[in-house]
């Protein structure tokens, strides 16, 4: 069975060119990238592994997600967050630290490789 990736992001033109090249590097996976607007909790559940891109912290389509994600315990599953703000990478540890995805190292956009991150994100699948 092919295993699934949800790529959720804030929308912006950057965080939207890296999840394109994190779903890229996810051989084996079927990939969803969404909105976080578009966002819908049954999304979540059939989720391998989730990856969150925000550019600003506190972006107002997060709010959903933000809710979902205190009430929802997904332990045990990898998860991913990019962003080029230190600020949105603290947004978002804060963000998925209740539903005990187990969160992987941060990927700083422009500082290293988004197919290697990706790799270790996923386990190398």
């Amino acid at each position: 069975m092919k295993k699934t990736a949800l790529i959720i992001t804030d929308g912006a033109a950057g965080i939207q060119q890296t999840a394109e090249s994190i779903a890229a590097a996810l051989d084996g996976f079927e990939v969803t990238i969404v909105p976080a607007g578009a966002f819908v909790g049954t999304r979540l559940l059939p989720a391998d592994i989730v990856f969150f891109g925000a550019e600003t912290a506190d972006p107002p389509g997060f709010a959903y997600l933000y809710m979902v994600l205190q009430h929802i315990n997904l332990a045990g599953r990898p998860c991913g967050i990019f962003s080029g703000s230190v600020s949105a990478l603290n947004y978002l540890r804060k963000m998925v630290h209740d539903s005990e995805l187990t969160l992987c190292p941060d990927f700083f956009q422009g500082k290293g490789d988004v197919k290697a991150w990706t790799e270790k994100v996923s386990g190398g699948t």
